[in-house]
């Protein structure tokens, strides 16, 4: 070995020895909230050329929440509250607020802002995370390793998405497929075992227009031609995006297993990002693993976006699902093309 190696070699231990130890961090409480409003297949047929024998044999979608004349921070602060009072918390012990969205209130200010005044955490510092449908598992991976850190105590990690605002009810191909939801996680020092175990995250830019909102940022700011070309709403190429996120989840799956030297048997529950049924049943034909632990609820609410896995989460812990000791993986796709993944001893 030579002289500069052995150098190199022996800075990176002591370096190593001198770095912080990160502390584990648990899920301590969840929450979520879904509009009152519900869309169903037969209102579509209304709306646009489509059948609820089209929409249920392509993604498995009956119906969907929809806000009446509420924004995306009202349904955020709703589910934080409710993971607050799970986990046992007040907001005065909030110490970092992170909210995962690509249709906030206005684009500025962040939604973590309202969240936080409505909440009254006064102590908690926050920002927003926009990565499409993977958002929310970006944020809790970023809120874990803040905590983990020792940076912050805890922090309130949510994802929330206000998909009708953005959703073309003119084409039937998209206009199917989301609905408005947010859920949330309170993150902090475990108090009954259980821990966040590692995460996985990725993204392919050269994706990126696959699934696109044209208009409304800096390259084609709004204008009346991007209004009247309808560029303010998705677009979506839907068979690229299925061809991704059928071979994307599987492989995320296994990788986090084998990372962490542990079986798909081990696995108590996959909750996968709820985009499209014939995704998960492809995904989960893959892995071996049969539909009973996979939690799916695309059915009732569609493709939510951020809100979609902190929704699932929340209904599965709420219904008796996972229960302590369990192995969870949480898994998502999404525009960018990006992905993410998570390991969770509940």
């Amino acid at each position: 070995m030579s002289r500069r190696v052995k150098a190199e070699t022996s800075a990176g231990k002591a370096w190593s020895r001198g770095r912080p130890r990160l502390r584990e961090v648990a899920v301590l409480g969840t929450g979520s909230r879904v509009p009152a409003r519900t869309l169903t297949n037969a209102d579509l047929e209304g709306m646009v050329d489509t059948t609820d024998e089209w929409i249920v044999t392509r993604t498995g979608i009956r119906e969907r929440r929809v806000v009446d004349g509420q924004a995306t921070s009202d349904l955020a602060i709703a589910a934080g509250r409710k993971a607050l009072r799970d986990a046992e918390v007040t907001a005065a012990q909030v110490e970092l607020i992170l909210v995962a969205t690509v249709t906030p209130d206005e684009c500025c200010p962040p939604v973590s802002c309202r969240v936080q005044t409505a909440l009254g955490a006064s102590r908690a510092a926050g920002f927003d995370i926009a990565a499409a449908c993977s958002g929310f598992m970006n944020a809790l991976m970023t809120g874990h390793r803040l905590v983990a850190s020792g940076a912050f105590a805890n922090c309130l990690v949510i994802g929330a998405d206000v998909m009708s605002s953005i959703t073309d009810y003119e084409q039937r191909d998209t206009c199917v497929l989301f609905g408005d939801a947010a859920g949330a996680m309170f993150l902090g020092e475990p108090r009954d075992g259980g821990a966040i175990l590692d995460h996985v995250v990725g993204i392919d830019g050269s994706g990126a227009d696959t699934i696109i909102v044209p208009a409304g940022g800096s390259r084609r700011p709004a204008s009346a031609e991007t209004v009247e070309g309808r560029e303010h709403f998705l677009q979506m190429n839907g068979k690229e995006v299925f061809k991704f996120a059928a071979q994307k989840m599987p492989e995320i799956v296994e990788e986090l297993l084998a990372r962490n030297g542990v079986r798909i048997d081990d696995l108590a529950l996959l909750v996968p990002h709820q985009a499209n049924l014939r995704i998960l049943e492809a995904g989960s034909k893959r892995l071996g693993l049969p539909l009973e632990r996979v939690m799916i609820n695309v059915d009732r609410y569609g493709n939510t976006a951020s809100g979609s896995i902190p929704l699932a989460l929340d209904e599965a812990a709420r219904g008796g699902r996972i229960r302590r000791g369990d192995l969870v993986c949480l898994v998502s796709f999404g525009g960018g093309l990006s992905w993410a993944g998570t390991l969770i001893r509940w």
